[in-house]
């Protein structure tokens, strides 16, 4: 049980690499300490290979274990359950520059488990979660081509900054981003910005990508030192007769698909040309395997799209490869939600929506770190009768909730703070169609959702995926990607912001790697069609309406004493209680004495308002006020002038003349008019009905 350990400083922390002592069985297993955030990551791979699979079972699992942070787990069972948001997205974020990083033809299976043990709240176990991955498979024996390095970036006042820490992150930097990458060239870029510029966002990328090469070499000594053979893989041949029967066989019918503007008719030829190809090749001399067929079919059709991008030729639809799709837009389009917008932009097309709610409303996050609450949520929904097949529907899956988050980074930097919408908002983006980035059209319709419910967004906000397609030396990059180029492509490349400048950036790459000149001319490329799309969506749209729908709530917000702030909730909760149920209005109290009310009717919300400035309003010496009058006595009449405020009118202030007797002037019940005489140490408030003038 002798443990290796490798250190390194990463920045401000202190980072542990150690492997031998625990969970000895699996292929790979390293414990990462990253000051006190302490992660386990095992690799085990699967070593009878599935004949006939085409495709590589590469599993990741990310999960949080509560006695990490100190905590038992909340619910009847008391244990960790479903995986979290965050969970689901670590998951994807490991798999993102894992997976290329494996030999193409590899298809054993191999499943990933990260178990985060200890936190300190300060470092948040994804970087420490991936780097232990690509430590993990350097010393699996498995041939895995990394290893690969991480590192969270910040920018602040015109610095990088390494790792920072994660406590008030938003106020601490304009920047979150996540970059990994290999010794030679970046993998994946995760990020969320304040509207940065281009050349900023470059510069945290390769400032990110240097970085990181402290991990890459340590992780080298760890598996140097542990010494395990890695298994050779060595790809099937390619049986280059049976690329000529098939490039014979479909190559004009393939060629001629691709012209088809159309994506379901293009699907139909293709089918029809592969299904005339199966059956030539598969029932005559020599003959192949029907699987061997289609997998000669695919490299055909890769072949052909991406030959003629190369070749200056047009792309699929007919653009070059700057021009994006023709865009759509609607606003308005469900009318009883609260704010709605179709976005349509080729054959993608997305319906979203916006509801709002009361901070009540709020998601709350049971995190790790601890619980807090999020007003704004935004569902990203993708049905199967969008690409046209059938599925099932149910809860949503890991692809679903990335895409939904992506989008949500696109917005978040153009959101109001609750103290200038004191709104909780829910964005559902329901994609109806799909060709091609629907996590941009996300973006897109979600700025015209919000605004068309009256949300005060900073500034419009659009996104846009870019291609690639590299051969060697010669690339192309390509703006707003079709499905079938992001398929057949080398690059996942979208880029969502304002006018000013960049809000959310996410790449994944699916070669070895990229350079700085292609990133360099994808981000302007994509600052050129986020523009155009801009002013196609401004011309449906562009500020908030400035008068909400008839049917969104209203929520009208503002300070009084917080002295006061018992006489409001009354005995019990009796006096609040008492106005939400006469007047149909919710009303929140906080300590700080602000108020919240929220009412679907905006008369019902004016109603709980004066009712609560009337509790909480002082009597002033000299001020007329209708009153209704409570009890009667020999001496006079007590008067309320406000809830929980009552005063005397003595027999002698009930008129200019004498009166004998109370009741012969009044009645209990009775609404007067009278005027504050004084108010004395004792909060005895003395009232006159005479000398009100006729003005008063």
């Amino acid at each position: 049980m002798t443990a290796i350990k490798k250190e390194f400083q990463f920045g401000n922390h202190k980072v542990t690499l150690e492997t031998g002592e625990i969970a000895r069985q699996a292929d790979g297993a390293v414990i990462i300490n990253m000051d006190d955030t302490v992660v386990m990551c095992t690799v085990v791979g699967v070593k009878d290979t599935m004949v006939g699979r085409d495709f590589f079972p590469m599993t990741v699992d990310y999960q949080e274990k509560t006695y990490a942070a100190g905590k038992i787990p909340g619910g009847f069972f008391r244990r960790e359950g479903r995986p979290a948001e965050k969970e689901i997205l670590v998951c994807r974020l490991i798999d993102r520059p894992i997976r290329p990083l494996f030999p193409k033809g590899y298809t054993d299976e191999v499943q990933i488990i990260c178990t985060v043990m200890s936190l300190n709240p300060e470092v948040d176990p994804e970087i420490p979660a991936l780097i232990g991955t690509s430590a993990a498979l350097a010393i699996s024996g498995l041939p895995f081509q990394g290893p690969v390095g991480a590192a969270r970036v910040g920018y602040k006042d015109g610095e990088y900054l390494l790792n920072p820490p994660q406590s008030g992150l938003s106020d601490i930097t304009d920047l979150d981003l996540v970059v990994a990458g290999t010794e030679h060239a970046v993998l994946m870029v995760e990020s969320e910005a304040r509207e940065l510029s281009e050349d900023v966002m470059l510069g945290a990328v390769l400032y990110g990508y240097e970085q990181f090469q402290v991990a890459i070499q340590a992780i080298k000594e760890l598996a140097a030192e542990v010494g395990k053979e890695v298994a050779v893989f060595e790809a099937p041949a390619e049986d280059s007769a049976l690329a000529e029967a098939v490039a014979a066989a479909a190559g004009a019918g393939i060629g001629e698909a691709y012209t088809t503007v159309d994506k379901m008719e293009r699907y139909t030829r293709i089918d029809e040309v592969t299904a005339a190809t199966v059956e030539q090749l598969c029932e005559g001399e020599p003959q192949w395997e029907e699987a061997h067929v289609r997998a000669a079919l695919g490299k055909l059709k890769k072949k052909i799209v991406r030959g003629r991008i190369l070749a200056g030729e047009p792309r699929i639809d007919g653009r070059d490869t700057k021009t994006v799709r023709n865009i759509s837009v609607r606003t308005g389009v469900l009318p009883r939600a609260h704010g709605s917008a179709l976005f349509t932009r080729g054959e993608t097309q997305a319906l979203v929506v916006t509801t709002l709610g009361t901070e009540r409303d709020s998601q709350i996050i049971d995190a790790l770190e601890g619980s807090y609450r999020e007003p704004f949520m935004l569902h990203y929904n993708f049905p199967p009768f969008c690409v046209g097949e059938t599925g099932r529907v149910g809860s949503p899956k890991r692809r679903e909730i990335g895409h939904g988050r992506l989008a949500k980074r696109g917005i978040l930097a153009s959101m109001p703070t609750l103290e200038e919408f004191p709104y909780a908002v829910r964005v559902v983006s329901e994609i109806t169609e799909s060709n091609g980035s629907s996590s941009m059209a996300s973006v897109c319709g979600t700025s015209l959702s919000l605004m068309d419910a009256g949300v005060p967004l900073k500034a419009p906000v659009a996104g846009v995926a870019m291609g690639l397609i590299k051969e060697g030396d010669d690339f192309a990059v390509l703006t707003d990607i079709l499905g079938d180029e992001d398929h057949l492509g080398d690059m996942d490349f979208k880029v969502a912001g304002t006018e000013k400048g960049i809000n959310a950036l996410q790449m994944d790459i699916k070669i070895d790697g990229i350079t700085e000149e292609i990133m360099h001319t994808a981000l302007e490329q994509a600052k050129a069609g986020r523009q155009y799309i801009l002013e196609e969506m401004n011309k449906a749209i562009n500020a908030p309406r400035e008068e909400m729908s008839e049917y969104a709530p209203r929520i009208i917000s503002f300070h009084i004493n917080p002295d006061k702030i018992r006489d409001v909730i009354g005995k019990g909760g009796a006096t609040i209680r008492s106005i939400t149920e006469e007047t149909g209005a919710t009303v929140d109290l906080d300590d700080t004495g602000l108020v919240k009310i929220f009412s679907v009717d905006r008369a019902a919300g004016e109603d709980a308002r004066k009712r609560v400035e009337l509790i909480t309003a002082d009597v002033e010496v000299g001020a007329i006020y209708e009153g209704k009058v409570a009890k009667l006595m020999d001496f006079g009449a007590f008067v309320s002038i406000l809830p929980g405020k009552d005063g005397l009118v003595h027999i002698s202030q009930i008129s200019d003349e004498r009166v004998e007797k109370v009741s012969d002037k009044l009645a209990e019940g009775d609404i007067i008019r009278v005027k504050v005489l004084e108010v004395d140490k004792q909060g005895r408030i003395r009232l006159s009905m005479k000398a009100i003038g006729d003005s008063e």
